[in-house]
């Protein structure tokens, strides 16, 4: 049974209607906020919240690594100590180096890295390299055993050695991950993924043009790498276009045709094959994330007006509705990655253009901006961070977003450029986040 919240959200939806607000009345306008770290107020948010800013890029982290750039997706993990576990994606798309070890090709600048964050202090614990030597690890999704799966949104191959990219690879939330790709995952421009607890059955979205949703069956749960089969979404029962569908469209029925071969030697584009079966085409699919018996997925071009749309999607029914679409770039522009906050509402992170926003949903399905960026960077520079550019980066995307676990107080989050982690907490409880 889905949480009250979404639940309230999901008959909303059935209503075809959106309603736009300038704040949340529960949270208020946003405001300038200063930064606990630095002294800059690189954030918009209502009053009473605050936060900190860690994980800059260029900083020199506990291995003696420095931080790579590019920050995106992201998940936390409860840690033994008590502290919050966090991995990082860094989207690096260049074939100037590793950053560090391990690497799955020694030329390429990609990977992540593992943070530990103690959440009664308020403060970063350490940071460390985890996984080098991959492209463009642009979202991914945790597992419910306590790992990372990262992705590439890429299916490049390096001139110099002919390594292929466009894989999935997990990273442990304590540790360094294992280069070796999990090929029978797909070999296609990945964004995320999603992991249904009941069945350990893992469901990708593909960025591209145009996209298929997938399901991958391990053959053992848990352990992704010892192979399994790979599967492409059908709706309605043959070749459907999921574009053009606006708020509350419900789907009649779903199901799933074989990937035959995952990793095609012809480098051909992968889903060809399931839409040679009939297999469904979305819009651009980026965001994934398992709540209560579902999984919400992002179309960050789809729906009505091209400016995107939230899929629910129940595992154990088959059933697919559009959520919400947004009805102009106003209300929301082009959402990415996504997640669900411990109190039932979801945190949509933008990736358009202009300023960029953390937007919520209400209960009552209304979408409201939660926070801004906010990100000048004065001449005079980063406090402590001199190599951190001047600049005006209010256009930078929002992403990685996720709540630690313990007790939902704090909300991690990257701004991409110039690279930043920020944890914000606050009065979460006086709405619906």
């Amino acid at each position: 049974m889905a949480s009250v919240p979404l639940a309230a959200l999901a008959a909303h939806a059935e209503s075809q209607t959106v309603a736009k607000q300038e704040f949340s009345p529960d949270y208020g306008p946003l405001h300038p906020t200063k930064d606990q770290t630095t002294g800059l107020e690189l954030l918009l948010l209502p009053r009473g919240f605050e936060y900190v800013s860690f994980g800059w890029t260029g900083e020199t982290m506990a291995d003696g690594v420095k931080t790579p750039g590019a920050h995106d997706g992201m998940a936390t993990f409860r840690r033994a100590d008590g502290n919050v576990g966090l991995v990082r994606n860094h989207e690096q798309g260049g074939f100037s180096g590793k950053f560090a070890d391990p690497a799955y090709n020694p030329l390429a600048n990609g990977g992540t890295t593992n943070l530990v964050f103690d959440a009664d202090a308020g403060a970063l614990v350490e940071a460390r390299a985890s996984l080098s030597g991959t492209i463009r690890n642009c979202a991914g999704g945790p597992t419910p055993w306590g790992s990372w799966l990262t992705c590439e949104e890429t299916t490049v191959i390096s001139a110099s050695n002919q390594l292929r990219h466009g894989f999935v690879f997990e990273v442990p939330a304590d540790g360094v991950g294992d280069p070796t790709p999990i090929t029978a995952m797909g070999r296609f421009s990945h964004e995320a993924v999603a992991i249904d607890p009941a069945t350990g059955y893992v469901y990708e979205t593909e960025d591209a043009t145009p996209a298929g949703f997938y399901r991958y069956r391990p053959t053992t749960p848990g352990n992704l790498a010892a192979g399994g089969v790979l599967e492409m979404m059908v709706v309605n029962g043959g070749t459907y276009d999921t574009r053009p569908d606006g708020t509350g469209t419900v789907y009649a029925s779903t199901s799933w045709v074989p990937i035959a071969d995952p990793d095609p030697a012809d480098n051909s584009p992968m889903r060809n094959q399931g839409l040679a079966q009939g297999a469904a085409i979305f819009a651009r699919l980026e965001g994934a994330w398992y709540a209560d018996g579902k999984i919400y997925i992002v179309s960050t071009s789809g729906g009505p007006t091209g400016q995107g749309q939230v899929f629910e999607y129940e595992p154990a029914t088959g059933a697919l509705k559009v959520l919400f679409a947004s009805p102009s770039a106003s209300v929301l522009n082009n959402p990415d990655n996504i997640c669900v906050s411990p109190r039932g509402g979801l945190v949509l992170c933008e990736d358009g253009s202009g300023t960029e926003y953390l937007h919520g949903l209400t209960t009552e399905g209304e979408i409201f901006p939660f926070a801004a960026n906010n990100v000048v960077i004065p001449d005079s520079g980063v406090p402590g961070r001199p190599w951190i550019a001047p600049g005006d980066y209010r256009g930078s995307e929002w992403c990685g977003s996720t709540f630690e676990t313990k007790n939902g107080n704090w909300l991690f989050a990257n701004l991409q450029s110039p690279g930043i982690t920020v944890a914000i907490t606050g009065p979460w409880r006086q709405g619906a986040l």
